[in-house]
Formats: structure tokens, sequence, C-alpha cells
């Protein structure tokens, strides 16, 4: 689908007073801590990165987006940041983006990262039609970074000072380099810390505009109780004018940043309302089950997810009760009708997940669309459903990519290439 992305009130400030975007925060943790920030402090009227009221399930972010929508409008930018990092959370956030992109074609999307582990993400997101991605550059002397990071969690390891500093610096050139070679645009925040990189930021924006990067946004320093730099004084205009002046040499400068919250809605330099607020906490303490109180498995022996879902003649049906999963029974799969996943999708309605060993991308689209959601994997029916039904995640060593069923036109089920 073709849409405008000059619509997105933080590249483009002429929109910012009639486009509005929302935040879905889904991402909890953070593999980097930065000197400056300190995620456990919130306030309904603090405005600033890595601050949400509450912090989301996919299922529970795409409901409460629904519910935005139709109270909030002019909403065209649906956005990921935080309060962590999308990609030290990347099963909730691709989720996420995956149910929204289906639900919503018609919404821009866009991520805000520290860019550690965003790389190999980035062709999933061009599928998804994520135009627009924030990477915080704060610096590009690891020196300096280390002055900036306390640590840097990569690889099932924490480093400090300059070698974890080198670290994030390789991972965002990297990630830039990649983000604009698929042709996405690519704004670099800069916290503007005095004394510790203030004299730096012109070197960041020569560095980051030599890789493609489009926009820089430099942000003066929230001082936050509690953190290293807690006692720093922020910027004065002046002096952030001053920065931006030098900067501009190099790279286009924005100036009209609101320094949103992960969990912001709305137009630009608004609070979030009270009415929003409560939604969200509504869409917090809402227990999916009871609104869908069933998950279908594609099986021929009732205890592995063993069938490609264009194969499956029936999908078997749980529940939890008495604290395990119990077979309601076996449904069949409607496939004399003309648009088959659509009456899958209304067959299977009451259905919260399908897990199946495979699905095509068409099925895929049509189901998350209809608000189902596919897991696509390899193992026991049990674990799967234990950890399901009593919300955890099922292990990432059994989930296979979703949409890539392998099949195509040579099904040898009734999927018919899954068209």
């Amino acid at each position: 689908m073709i849409m405008d992305i000059n619509n997105h009130p933080c590249f483009n400030p002429e929109v910012q007073h009639k486009t509005g975007r929302i935040h879905l925060p889904v991402a909890a943790k953070c593999n980097v801590q930065c000197n400056f920030c300190n995620r456990k402090f919130d306030c309904a009227n603090e405005s600033r990165p890595g601050v949400s009221t509450a912090v989301l399930k996919p299922e529970q972010a795409e409901i409460y987006l629904g519910e935005i929508l139709g109270k909030v409008p002019n909403i065209e930018v649906v956005g990921i940041a935080g309060p962590g990092d999308p990609f030290a959370n990347a099963k909730e956030t691709m989720e996420t983006l995956e149910r929204i992109h289906a639900r919503y074609p018609d919404k821009m999307l866009c991520l805000s990262s520290n860019g550690l582990y965003i790389s190999e993400y980035i062709p999933r997101l061009v599928e998804l039609n994520v135009s627009h991605v924030t990477i915080t550059v704060n610096a590009v002397n690891p020196k300096i970074g280390a002055e900036i990071y306390e640590w840097v969690y990569y690889n099932n390891k924490s480093y400090h000072g300059i070698e974890g500093a080198q670290i994030l610096l390789d991972r965002q050139t990297e990630a830039i380099k990649l983000l604009k070679q698929h042709g996405i645009t690519v704004k670099i925040n800069t916290v503007v810390i005095p004394r510790v990189n203030e004299f730096h930021v012109h070197e960041i924006s020569e560095y980051v505009a030599k890789l493609g990067a489009d926009v820089q946004n430099c942000i003066p320093l929230i001082p936050v109780e509690g953190t290293a730099f807690g006692d720093v004084n922020t910027p004065s205009p002046t002096h952030m004018r001053a920065v931006r002046a030098k900067a501009s040499v190099h790279i286009k400068q924005m100036s009209h940043c609101a320094r949103c919250r992960a969990d912001a809605v709305g137009l630009l330099g608004e609070n979030n309302s009270s009415e929003t607020e409560q939604l969200l906490i509504a869409a917090k303490n809402l227990n999916t089950f009871k609104l869908k109180p069933y998950i279908a498995v594609s099986t021929s022996d009732g205890n592995w997810v063993n069938q490609h879902l264009g194969i499956a003649p029936f999908l078997s049906v749980y529940r939890w009760s008495n604290g395990q999963a119990e077979l309601v029974e076996q449904r069949a799969i409607p496939i004399d009708s003309e648009d088959r996943w659509l009456a899958l999708a209304e067959a299977f309605s009451d259905c919260q997940s399908i897990l199946t060993a495979g699905v095509g991308r068409t099925p895929l689209k049509t189901l998350q669309r209809q608000g189902i959601n596919i897991i696509s994997m390899d193992g026991l029916i049990s674990d799967a459903l234990e950890a399901l039904f009593k919300g955890n995640n099922i292990s990432e060593s059994v989930l296979k990519l979703n949409g890539k069923c392998g099949y195509g036109s040579t099904c040898s089920g009734s999927g018919l290439g899954c068209k």
C-alpha cells in the first residue's frame, strides 16, 4: 500500500499540529544502560523517553490501538519507542508490528532504537512497511561513549567502558547503512550532555551524514533523579541553537521534538489525556482469554504441532481448566468457501491464537487482520499451551518464521498455495 510518508509529524514539522501519532509501550527491557536514563519514574505530566504508565502485551496493544483510533482523531503513525529498546524485546516488537500491519495497513509504522540489535530484523521491517526508524547515537568516539553508557549487553554478555561503547557504535553503523540500503528514512537522536558530548555533536553529525542518515534531532539532556547525570544542568535554548547550527553544516536538523513518552498519544507537544491513560490501564488489565478463551492447534497426533495450516482438515481446540490445557473439540476447517481464510477466521473467532507448523502469507494476513494470533512452531502442544495460557512466551528455540510455509503452489492439501 502506498502511503504519504511526509505525513509523519516527527519528520515533517509542517504536519505536527494536524497529524497525530501513538506509541505502543510493548518493549520493557533495554540492552544498554545510559547514564541519563532511569525508567523507574513515571508521572502523568512527565514527558520524556523511557516513561510509560503501563507495558502491554502485543494482543493488548492491538486492542488498545483500536480503542484509541475510535476516540482520538488524525492518528496516522503507530510507533514503538520503549520504554526500553524494541529489539531487546524483539518477539514482542515484531508480533505487535505484524498485528498492526495486518489490521491497519494504512497506518505508518515507525521505531526508535539504540541500534544494537535491529540489523537482523531490517528485511522484515521493510516487508511490514516500517517507513521511519530513529537510532539514538550519542557518541562516535568510544572514549566519550564510555562516559555515557554504563554497560552494553551484547551476545549474552555485559560490556563496559570503551569496549562496550565500540560494540554499540559498530552495530549502529551497520544498522544505519542497512536501513538506508532498504530505503527507510533514518533520524538520528543525540542527547546533548554538557561537558560530556556537547562539543562532540558536530562530529556525530558528520559521521551519520556520511552513512546516509536523513535528519538529526539534538535533544537537550533532561536530568533525572537517580542517574549519573542527575545533577547536570540541562542545556539552555541558546546553547542548543548553537549546537544545532554547527551540526547543520553536515545534516538537516530537527528542532520541534516533543521528547515523547513511550506511551505518547495525539499531537506532538500535547500531554496524554486522562481518557487515553485510562484506556492504557484498562488494556494492561485486560485478560484477553476472557474475550477469546481458546487456542487452536494444527496437529495430526494430538501431541505435536506438526501440520501446516493449508493441509490440516481440522484444528484441535483447547481451553485452560483446573490448571491444565483441556481438549474441547476437533473443529473442522471450512474449505467450501469463496474466501476460505476469512471463513476460517470466522469459524475460529473465539480462539486467541492458532499454533501451526507453517502458514502462508495470505492466510497469515487474513487471520491477523481478524484479530487471531498465528504462531508457527515445531514442538510439544502441552508445553506451548501451558506457556500461553499462563501468560508466558513460548521457547524461542521452537518458533518458526510466520508467512514462510515452504509449499507455495505445490501444497498437497487444499490450501492451493494459500491463495
